[in-house]
């Protein structure tokens, strides 16, 4: 780390964007209508991490103060990353004015441009910096579950944010492409809700085909922030389909089991064994018989 020679690190944001954004002067919004007026922020420790979320393009100014060494060295190298990236002729030599290293450069920042921004001191093979996410207000993502809903019953999709975007906007997901929902044209299946930074679908009368991934737009003149949410519509009958399965393999068992049982009665029945009991009984019962007629001769030749 950079501590040795640096007793702490001072970070200076001027962010002008927020006096601009909420400025209530129409003169400073007329005239200038992307680099805007700013007014410092100080922060205080070793490599921290801004996020800054911005609205519209404008022109920002970063600025970095780190305390002079005990070393007292009479200068330091500064210079600049984009993304990890060393931006191209931003190394310079930065030299120890009133106790301090002072670093600071303007960005013209849109849509492209936004992302991890850092101001970089190296002194004595040491390096210490801090970073600046420029971001678009930002929503969380789909929910990890999906909204699951019945055939011919109504959902409701909501999406919010931090910051009111310029408008809100919203998809349904269909392959490759996105199909824009428009409440206006088909108000009996669709209907949006919009409170500045909320915002709300409804869909009625629901079919299968309404399954899928849909997606809620908050469009800011610098960038668009979107989030995922999906929906899984099912008959009445989705539920049940476990249990009829149990079902179906239980009345299959019981019938492989009768059948089973009933094989192997007529085996034992057609086996030689049982062919020499049956012949056995037949035998008894003839011999039965002859003893009865015998008798019955012997007692008429009396």
């Amino acid at each position: 780390m950079f501590s040795p020679w640096i007793s702490s690190l001072k970070l200076i944001l001027i962010p002008l964007f927020w006096r601009g954004i909420y400025t209530k002067n129409p003169l400073l919004a007329l005239n200038d209508p992307v680099t805007t007026v700013f007014r410092s922020a100080v922060l205080k420790g070793d490599n921290l991490v801004e996020k800054v979320e911005i609205l519209k393009p404008i022109n920002l100014e970063l600025a970095c103060t780190c305390d002079g060494n005990p070393n007292k060295l009479p200068n330091v190298t500064g210079f600049w990353r984009k993304d990890g990236i060393e931006i191209a002729n931003s190394r310079l030599t930065v030299l120890l004015e009133n106790e301090q290293y002072n670093l600071k450069k303007v960005f013209s920042i849109h849509g492209d441009s936004l992302g991890n921004y850092s101001c970089v001191f190296n002194g004595a093979d040491k390096e210490s910096k801090f970073d600046f996410y420029l971001t678009a207000p930002e929503m969380g993502n789909m929910k990890e579950k999906p909204i699951v809903a019945y055939v011919g019953d109504s959902v409701v999709m909501a999406c919010k944010i931090k910051l009111p975007p310029k408008t809100w906007i919203w998809y349904k997901e269909n392959g490759t492409e996105q199909e824009l929902i428009n409440s206006t044209t088909d108000p009996l299946r669709y209907k949006i809700f919009v409170d500045r930074n909320t915002t709300k679908l409804t869909v009625t009368n629901l079919t299968e085909v309404d399954s899928g991934v849909y997606i809620c737009s908050a469009i800011y003149n610098i960038k668009t922030s979107v989030s995922h949410l999906e929906v899984r519509v099912i008959s009445f009958m989705e539920p049940l389909k476990p249990f009829i399965a149990i079902v179906a393999e239980v009345i299959i068992l019981v019938f492989l089991i009768l059948l089973y049982e009933r094989w192997g009665s007529q085996k034992s029945s057609s086996s030689p064994t049982g062919n020499m009991m049956h012949v056995d009984q037949m035998h008894k019962l003839t011999q039965d018989d002859n003893g009865i007629d015998e008798s019955s001769t012997r007692k008429r030749k009396i």
